[in-house]
């Protein structure tokens, strides 16, 4: 029996086949345009390339010509002057900062007043006699002599008198008592003026003198601890870095750069060479450098120095690839930026050695 069609035959026969061809579509579509096309964009800089044909590439950093020089502090203390900035030139024996001074201050007026005393009490040893006491010491002489002839005759006379019985045996043996407490004062003050007249003694002078040397030394002590406070320059060179400021405490732990000094007229740069690629340098290798930025720029280096102590490479890019764990032997090359544009220390750059051709295994 035939019937007549509903609305839900035409939807079940033509629209749910129509839409499901739509989303079949849309879903090839969706497909297609979201699939991952691979690329080659160009690197938004091109990275440096050698001038050479076989080269050793290393990494390198510019430095000064006399080296980075950290300049730190001998003794603990707080700042209380700076006298540089960064880019002032200095020369040896410039001052660069001063901490703070007063507790020496104190004690070197101490000293100077101990070495005053000593210099004084010398002064008065190396003097003597003194002139006004010796006319006093020959009165005390006269006046022992007249006690003398006075009791020379009391004893006299008290002989006599003993002789006539007269006096008794005691008054005798007191005077002659007398008479020797008389002569013993006599040869007293007479070796109290001799004394007087010799002067102070050599050895008492020694001592004296001894006693300014110390006291000498002592302030020369206290002026070189002031002096050290005084941090000064000890190259010729220009401030490339400031890392103190006034009112700050500073302590004495190696390596503190407080201040880094170096001579930048003309510019090294330290070169880090692979310790797979010693076999292959040569000190007259030509070298160029390319800075990182300027890649467009080259700087010619030449030559200067190979320091033969192999050491643990640094990591310098902060790559996680990187190999810490290789040794390079460091290269000092020289590079004269003028011309082109100024390097500055600290800077890293790309260098080029030109080399011979690497050995093939088994050759």
């Amino acid at each position: 029996m035939k019937r007549r069609r509903t609305v839900g035959d035409v939807i079940t026969q033509f629209l749910l086949p129509l839409v499901a061809l739509s989303l079949l579509a849309f879903a090839g579509w969706y497909v297609w345009s979201t699939r991952r096309v691979p690329r080659n964009p160009p690197p938004p800089i091109q990275p440096a390339r050698s001038p050479f044909a076989d080269a050793v590439a290393a990494a390198g950093v510019v430095e000064a010509q006399t080296e980075n020089i950290a300049v730190g502090s001998a003794t603990a203390g707080v700042v209380v002057q700076l006298h540089v900035r960064v880019g002032d030139e200095v020369t040896p024996g410039t001052p660069l900062f001063r901490l703070d001074d007063r507790d020496l201050l104190a004690e070197l007026a101490v000293r100077r007043a101990a070495l005053a005393t000593a210099k004084s009490e010398l002064t008065r040893l190396e003097a003597e006699p003194r002139k006004e006491k010796v006319p006093v010491l020959v009165a005390q002489v006269n006046e022992a002599k007249a006690a003398v002839v006075r009791e020379t005759d009391a004893l006299k006379r008290a002989e006599e008198t003993f002789a006539r019985k007269v006096t008794t045996e005691q008054e005798l043996i007191a005077r002659r008592e007398a008479f020797a407490a008389a002569q013993a004062n006599l040869e007293r003050t007479e070796a109290d003026l001799n004394l007087l007249k010799a002067g102070s003694w050599e050895y008492d002078r020694d001592i004296a003198r001894a006693g300014v040397g110390r006291a000498e030394a002592e302030v020369a002590k206290i002026e070189i601890e002031l002096d050290r406070l005084i941090v000064r320059a000890l190259v010729a060179g220009q401030v490339l870095q400031v890392n103190v400021r006034p009112g700050e405490f500073v302590g004495a732990p190696p390596g503190q750069p407080l201040i880094v000094l170096g001579n930048i007229e003309k510019l090294h740069v330290r070169v880090d060479i692979d310790e797979f690629d010693i076999s292959r340098f040569t000190e007259t290798a030509k070298a160029t450098a390319v800075p990182r930025g300027s890649l467009q720029e080259r700087y010619p280096l030449e030559f200067v120095r190979v320091e033969p102590f192999v050491v643990p490479k640094k990591s310098l890019t902060g790559d996680n690839t990187e190999r810490v764990d290789t040794r390079v032997l460091q290269v000092i090359y020289s590079c004269d930026p003028a011309g082109r544009p100024p390097l500055f220390v600290g800077q890293q750059v790309e260098v080029y050695l030109e080399a011979a051709q690497a050995p093939v295994a088994g050759s």
